[in-house]
């Protein structure tokens, strides 16, 4: 993760839970009072935060001292120290929050995405992303993915052409499509055409399409669809599927699958932070 945009985003997030200050804890304690804390597992899954934890809490405590026990992508047991942190009381406490959101919203992500792969089972189709992504959240959401086995698809509208359904309308037919965003961006970048039909995929291919989405298709329509593809052309599968039917696209050859529930359906992963004091 990029750690300028990190502790951007921490910042931000600072501001809209500590705002002015923190009323409990200033009243509470002396600004130099010191105790530790530990991160702890309270149900087993994947753990994703060691960026944040390390960023997090030396924002608010530039001295605190950090322990971690585990990385990124290592799995977590019920009842298991993740890390320890040893500083200020009001840097603790002020940092509590928006760390174990982060930490246990990434984990909840990766261990979702791990369960993916592990229905899959597939030694070529790789599961991946969208944007379907909490506002906001995306590089930290779309790490956790790759942190779970997965990969990442197209971070924003800025970095990949994907021509879906409504282009294709406004442009009139995906020959259209292709061609004016073909003439308007670079050599570098590649062209994903979303395709819905046996027909469409023809054309994606006659148009020069360097990948196409099978959107909302059957494992036995994939099947047929992409023996029209050349072998060159990397194949993506999206649209309606679950954990529970994924398994019945293992066999169908596509390149990728793309999952929208990676992000927009995972359950945070239950972390606690729990303090003691040490004195001053």
């Amino acid at each position: 993760m990029n750690t300028i945009m990190l502790q951007e985003m921490l910042r931000h997030f600072y501001k809209e839970d500590i705002g002015e200050k923190d009323l409990t804890s200033e009243a509470l304690f002396a600004e130099n009072e010191t105790g530790s804390g530990t991160f702890i597992a309270k149900e087993n899954g994947i753990f994703v935060g060691e960026q944040i934890i390390n960023e997090a809490m030396r924002l608010l405590d530039p001295d605190v001292q950090l322990t971690l026990f585990k990385k990124d992508g290592d799995r977590l047991e019920k009842g298991e120290v993740i890390a320890r942190a040893d500083g200020k009381m009001r840097a603790l406490l002020g940092a509590e929050r928006v760390t174990l959101n982060l930490t246990q919203r990434m984990s909840g992500i990766a261990t979702l995405t791990v369960a993916a792969v592990s229905a899959l089972d597939s030694n070529h189709t790789k599961i991946c992303d969208t944007r379907k992504t909490t506002p906001g959240l995306r590089m930290l959401e779309k790490y956790a993915v790759t942190c779970g086995g997965g990969y990442n698809h197209r971070f924003g509208l800025y970095d990949g052409v994907m021509i879906k359904d409504n282009h294709i309308e406004f442009a009139g037919n995906i020959t259209n499509a292709v061609q004016r965003v073909r003439e308007n961006v670079g050599h570098m970048v590649k062209i994903e055409v979303e395709t819905e039909s046996l027909v469409q995929v023809e054309e994606a291919v006659e148009a020069g399409a360097d990948v196409i989405m099978f959107d909302n298709r059957t494992p036995d329509e994939i099947k047929e669809f992409i023996q029209h593809v050349p072998k060159h052309i990397i194949t993506e599968a999206s649209g309606g599927i679950t954990l529970t039917n994924l398994a019945t696209y293992r066999d169908t050859g596509v390149d990728y699958i793309s999952l929208g529930l990676l992000t927009h359906s995972a359950k945070s992963l239950d972390i606690s932070f729990n303090v003691g004091a040490k004195g001053v």
